[in-house]
């Protein structure tokens, strides 16, 4: 199983980036087209739902093989924290796409990282 990690300040202007890197990884892994396009918007979730929880910039990481894990890590928490229902919003559409996200939480009850495969 191969090995890809990236980290990125958490601003709009590099989620395309991600997307297009994501859409890479997700060729590599044999996923057809609407496969790959419900990854892509689970790791754009995932980024965002880090931003909403004060995080400044993330690292993603992946692992291609049979299967193509993910994990999306709060790195530098610094912003301020949104309380919204956005939040909820995206969580629902991870379940939906993915079915298997984990949610790892801080003390606050804050989402630090979060994991999924498809």
């Amino acid at each position: 199983m191969d090995k890809f990690s990236v980290v990125l300040p958490l601003t709009g202007e590099y989620f395309t980036t991600v997307r297009l890197t994501v859409g890479g990884l997700c060729a590599l892994a044999d996923f057809d087209v609407d496969s790959a396009e419900d990854f892509k918007v689970c790791v754009t979730e995932s980024l965002l739902i880090l931003k909403r929880n004060g995080f400044l910039s993330a690292a993603i990481e992946f692992s291609v093989g049979e299967t193509l894990a993910c994990e999306v890590i709060g790195k530098e928490q610094g912003g301020e924290a949104e309380e919204s229902l956005d939040d909820e919003i995206s969580f629902a559409l991870l379940g939906a796409l993915v079915g298997n996200a984990e949610f790892k939480k801080n003390e606050e009850d804050r989402v630090v990282a979060i994991a999924f495969e498809g």
